[in-house]
């Protein structure tokens, strides 16, 4: 049989989770051991990290200023400006969950949300699904709830994302996709 080809005739490589078993779960993910056979017949064994979508949020004010959290990250020990984020309860809707997110985090309440994108920021290793979001203003609610999460909140000037993101100030590719895509819908 031979393989399938692609829109310009290219044979498609596609490999194929047979079978998983879980190592490792908890309330955020698990760890599954996936066997993968590969197009030419050949088997490997494959960790795939299984997690809950991810919601994310921001908001641009009138002065084209864009929230953000200054944040350290134990794993990489490394310091970097994020949007608030947060994994999508059961039940809960993935633009409540950014709302949420956005207020637990920062104090301030979105506007109307709009999606702004959907990104699988490592699909090599997990099924993950990053679902951003963005308001045009928020209301400014009281101290966050989650202050540890972060050391400020700050609304920094959108023109300077580009840069900013350029000097590695802001080290998450979801987040410096999102901002790079707000800055061209708003300034571009």
């Amino acid at each position: 049989m031979l393989p399938p080809t692609d829109a310009k005739g290219g044979t498609t490589v596609q490999w194929t989770n047979l079978s998983e078993q879980t190592v490792y779960k908890n309330r955020w993910f698990d760890v599954n051991l996936a066997d993968v056979e590969l197009p030419d017949g050949r088997h490997l064994d494959h960790f795939v990290i299984r997690l809950r979508p991810v919601a994310v949020a921001t908001a641009v004010n009138e002065a084209n200023e864009v929230l953000l959290l200054w944040r350290h990250r134990f794993i990489t020990d490394s310091w970097g400006w994020e949007l608030p984020a947060g994994v999508v309860e059961d039940g809960e809707a993935v633009e409540t969950a950014a709302a949420r997110e956005m207020e637990e985090e920062s104090g301030w309440r979105p506007g109307r949300l709009h999606h702004l994108m959907t990104v699988e920021p490592s699909n090599g290793l997990t099924d993950a699904r990053h679902h951003l979001y963005w308001a045009e203003g928020a209301t400014y609610v009281g101290h966050p709830e989650d202050d540890f999460e972060s050391s400020r909140r700050e609304w920094v000037p959108l023109k300077l994302v580009p840069d900013m993101i350029a000097r590695g100030e802001v080290p998450a590719a979801n987040m410096a996709a999102g901002l790079l895509l707000l800055h061209h819908l708003r300034l571009g």
